[in-house]
């Protein structure tokens, strides 16, 4: 406590104020506008009573994080104010968490969540194994790092990959060109009406189930979708593990079916005396 009076917050005034307009089944856009324009007052006055409490002191008396949270509530009144003076409910690099601020809401337009918080990959698939070429707490749209993820390739693999099978976002006419000019095969939906010869590129809505059954198995399996880093960094890193079990996983399986190939091609030869090992290596590959 700092002086003899403790400083008034109107914590229990602004929880009941809030609860008045929650709890109303139906409530009209002025009502919404009211209270919230009543909230952002109070944050403002308790956030004018910190900034007084602290500088009366010779030293800072705040801890890094205790700072850090100082300095992201400042930044969502900033925000909030803004977008009640401005009757505007977007605002650039909008925060919806004050313990992960890097976190950021992106409009995904699905019938169950239309909008969705987290991370946003890119992601490329190469022979089954996963790479992640882009990754984003920003929404940004994929097509313009079509590029990135060739050039990434050439970077991993030494040289640029003879095809590239893409989704439609990422087929601009710029990206059709400069992949041209590198003499990759694009294999996409091409533009205008399609020739008798451009319809043998087209891409089929099946041969995206590769790679969108790589995020199914990340979600599912290894809780892509449920990732509980607190910190940027650490998320990051999390999903850089699922990605890197995924190929593990990829690469044991590969390695099973090689060895039950060299199986079969012995017993074929007619000197097969190993059935059980070959049976208990069976099982194991296709779990």
């Amino acid at each position: 406590m700092h002086g003899h009076t403790k400083v008034r917050t109107y914590r229990q005034i602004a929880r009941k104020v809030f609860l008045n307009t929650a709890k109303k089944k139906q409530k009209s856009n002025k009502e919404i506008y009211k209270s919230n324009g009543q909230q952002i007052r109070f944050l403002k006055r308790n956030l004018g009573h910190i900034d007084t409490l602290l500088a009366a002191y010779t030293t800072f008396p705040l801890t890094a994080k205790e700072q850090k949270y100082l300095m992201v509530l400042h930044t969502v009144y900033e925000q909030q104010e803004q977008m009640h003076r401005t009757h505007t409910n977007r605002i650039e690099h909008r925060i919806v968490n004050i313990h992960q601020p890097h976190v950021r809401p992106i409009v995904r337009g699905k019938e169950n969540a239309k909008v969705e918080f987290g991370s946003k990959l890119q992601v490329s698939l190469v022979e089954g194994y996963t790479f992640i070429d882009h990754h984003s707490w920003e929404a940004f749209n994929e097509g313009g790092y079509l590029m990135t993820s060739v050039e990434k390739y050439k970077q991993r693999f030494g040289y640029y990959p003879a095809e590239v099978q893409a989704d439609q976002i990422y087929c601009t006419r710029e990206n059709r060109g400069k992949l041209k000019e590198l003499g990759i095969k694009l294999i996409a939906k091409p533009l205008g009406r399609p020739s008798a010869t451009a319809v043998k590129n087209h891409i089929s809505p099946g041969e995206r189930n590769p790679i969108e059954g790589k995020f199914g198995q990340g979600k599912t399996k290894y809780g892509l979708d449920n990732i509980k880093a607190k910190l940027s960094s650490t998320s990051i890193s999390w999903i850089a593990a699922i990605a890197l079990v995924l190929n593990l996983v990829r690469l044991t399986r590969q390695a099973l079916l090689s060895l039950l190939f060299r199986l079969l091609y012995k017993c074929n030869e007619g000197y097969c005396e190993i059935s059980k090992l070959f049976d208990q290596n069976y099982k194991m590959a296709v779990l």
